[in-house]
């Protein structure tokens, strides 16, 4: 993932505390700790070759990465439908390749058709086939994820609106927004959360380095949807552990007040290393916050690579 890539030599001069919630945060979470969240994590991606002799056996076969991603993790933020409509048929063996886990769950990204194409613009057409593509995940569908390119800032609130509002009710989704100014002016901050909440759509947040804005601790439903990108390498022990730490603290505090849905998604820019930051992620899940995931079968241990 290259979207808030900094050189190397920049990252220890980052300031990586996690801002304080968000006015919409603190109008949503009002209420009692529930009895059990549900909590999800996985990776952007199931076909990385670098995860062979690392997480899927040894001459493991393309075809077959996500029988052997599902083996690891509870959900995939699905980035491969952004490139395009998949056939139904084709959704139909993606969701039999996970059956082998009751509890996984795809969580597709939109079409970029949609989103940076047609920009939201007369995309009827193009989100009707959308819709009608993941409905054959069943009961594998997760939330969907509509991301806005950077360009789509506070001006084109109203077609925003006008999108959201011609989905269906009862549609599980989050968005995300990367233009700036979304950020920086308080007023359309306030109006596109404010929006989110009325609507019952949830608002993803992205921790790149580059990029700390995107940061906007902004929770419109009692949900949390956190697209987490580390930097690996060295990084992995010197920085991203800790910011997994952070985020760890932070959602504890959001459980307590009523935070229903915690997923979270790992990303890194070398994505050898995102199954080690996953576990350790899962680990920590497991003893801070009451989960009771898995941990990652590496190949060659037991009970995961931090076990």
């Amino acid at each position: 993932m290259e979207f808030g890539r900094v050189e190397p030599n920049e990252i220890n001069n980052i300031e990586f505390t996690l801002p304080p919630d968000g006015q919409q945060t603190q109008l949503t979470l009002k209420g009692n700790k529930v009895e059990h969240p549900k909590f999800f994590v996985g990776c952007a991606k199931w076909g990385r070759k670098e995860w062979v002799n690392l997480i899927y056996p040894p001459k493991t076969k393309e075809k077959d990465f996500l029988a052997e991603y599902v083996k690891h993790f509870n959900s995939i933020e699905l980035n491969a439908v952004f490139y395009g409509i998949p056939k139904e048929e084709q959704i139909i063996k993606w969701r039999e390749m996970a059956e082998q886990r009751e509890d996984f769950l795809f969580c597709p990204k939109f079409s970029r058709a949609i989103t940076h194409i047609k920009r939201l613009n007369n995309a009827q057409v193009e989100t009707d086939l959308y819709l009608k593509s993941i409905s054959a995940f069943g009961d594998k569908l997760g939330p969907c994820f509509l991301q806005l390119g950077d360009n789509f800032g506070p001006k084109n609130l109203p077609i925003l609106q006008q999108y959201l509002e011609a989905l269906p009710r009862d549609f599980n989704l989050f968005l995300e927004v990367r233009h700036q100014d979304w950020f920086a002016n308080p007023d359309d901050r306030k109006a596109l959360f404010s929006l989110l909440g009325d609507l019952k759509v949830g608002a993803a947040i992205t921790d790149a380095s580059g990029r700390r804005d995107c940061i906007h601790m902004e929770l419109p439903t009692p949900k949390a949807f956190i697209r987490f990108v580390g930097n690996g390498g060295k990084f992995l022990e010197s920085s991203d552990k800790k910011r997994v730490d952070d985020w760890i603290e932070r959602l504890a505090q959001w459980l307590d007040k009523g935070l229903e849905e915690v997923y979270f998604f790992l990303h890194q820019h070398d994505e050898s290393d995102t199954p080690i930051i996953a576990d350790y992620t899962i680990e920590k899940f497991n003893q801070k916050l009451g989960s009771k995931l898995p941990r990652i079968n590496f190949l060659g241990t037991q009970g995961g690579l931090f076990g």
